[in-house]
């Protein structure tokens, strides 16, 4: 299949590999914090359920993550792949945090992808718990954007 403008490689069905680094773009994507950038991936149609909020379409998932990244300052994600199939995506994943008023949190969850032929992310499932730490006990320490290929993924950090 060729790449177009409304295609996102690489493309399903999806081997280990491909899922793989799949998760990885996605990584890097959210690492950047651009909701416009971020928003582009997905399906203009996408479906989400984040927490309790659940966003649809492109518009309203670029508005969520503005939202999300103007009050999760500091922002630093891992994601791993859980298992795929041809069109579908689990992950499992971790994020650090602070709020304005310097309170840290590791934000831990899992989602659930689905994509079309073209690689677009049509739906989008998280679950996602929050848990205080101290600023002592943070893990993700890079600076803010791409996780760098030599810093620990979760299993590495036993998360």
């Amino acid at each position: 299949m060729s790449t177009t403008p409304e295609s996102r490689p690489p493309l399903p069905p999806f081997t280990a590999e491909t899922a793989r680094q799949k998760v990885r773009l996605a990584e890097d994507a959210w690492n950047s914090r651009d909701a416009q950038r971020v928003s582009l991936a997905y399906t203009v149609d996408t479906v989400w359920r984040n927490r309790a909020e659940f966003p649809v379409g492109r518009a309203q998932a670029q508005a969520f993550l503005e939202r999300k990244w103007a009050r999760e300052l500091d922002y630093r994600l891992i994601k791993e792949l859980w298992v795929h199939d041809s069109h579908r995506i689990a992950v499992r994943f971790a994020y650090e945090w602070r709020d304005d008023a310097g309170n840290w949190y590791r934000s831990y969850g899992n989602e659930n992808w689905e994509f079309n032929d073209q690689g677009l992310m049509h739906r989008r499932f998280a679950s996602i718990n929050d848990k205080p730490i101290a600023a002592g006990d943070r893990k993700f320490h890079w600076p803010q954007g791409r996780r760098p290929d030599e810093h620990p993924g979760l299993s590495d950090l036993g998360l």
